[in-house]
């Protein structure tokens, strides 16, 4: 079994028995959409909602709206079928306390929102989230199975 490894605003997928994992998801969004019959599955992490709001927006996997589309596009371009995607999401962490009403402090939240909007817009049912509070997380899916397993410092590690 081989592992492979999603920086941060990146993408990639991987099949069955292999698995495909990223660190440090913060507020950032580890997205993990895969077709449970084919066993193939890919894994973004996002860093940001919506690639319209910059101007300097060449890569689209720092993006929830074009990083899901490109991740979706590899997944069936490998052969899985679209009809049959499912998705699963973890991160979007409030990590810094900000005075006031600055939504700098929230992006986490806006990037889990962003993401759960793209996956409707695209017809793919989001299964489960691990999403919010104020820890960071790291993210492994394995396609064989569809787990989704979340790890943090001092937490017990979940599947979902």
């Amino acid at each position: 079994m081989a592992t492979v490894k999603v920086g941060m605003a990146d993408l990639n997928i991987c099949k069955a028995p292999d698995m495909i994992t990223t660190l440090g998801l913060g507020s950032c969004i580890g997205i993990a959409v895969y077709d449970p019959v084919l066993k193939i599955g890919g894994l973004a992490h996002i860093m940001l909602p919506d690639s319209t709001q910059m101007r300097n927006n060449s890569n689209i996997a720092k993006f929830a709206d074009t990083g899901i589309e490109e991740l979706v596009k590899r997944v069936v371009m490998a052969g899985a079928n679209k009809r049959r995607l499912v998705a699963k999401i973890a991160g979007g962490a409030k990590m810094f306390q900000v005075s006031g009403l600055s939504t700098v402090g929230n992006v986490g939240e806006r990037n889990a929102q962003a993401s759960r909007a793209k996956l409707k817009q695209l017809g793919i049912p989001l299964l489960a989230e691990d999403t919010g509070l104020n820890y960071g997380r790291t993210v492994e899916l394995y396609p064989e199975t569809g787990e989704f397993r979340i790890k943090a410092v001092g937490k017990t590690i979940r599947s979902i």
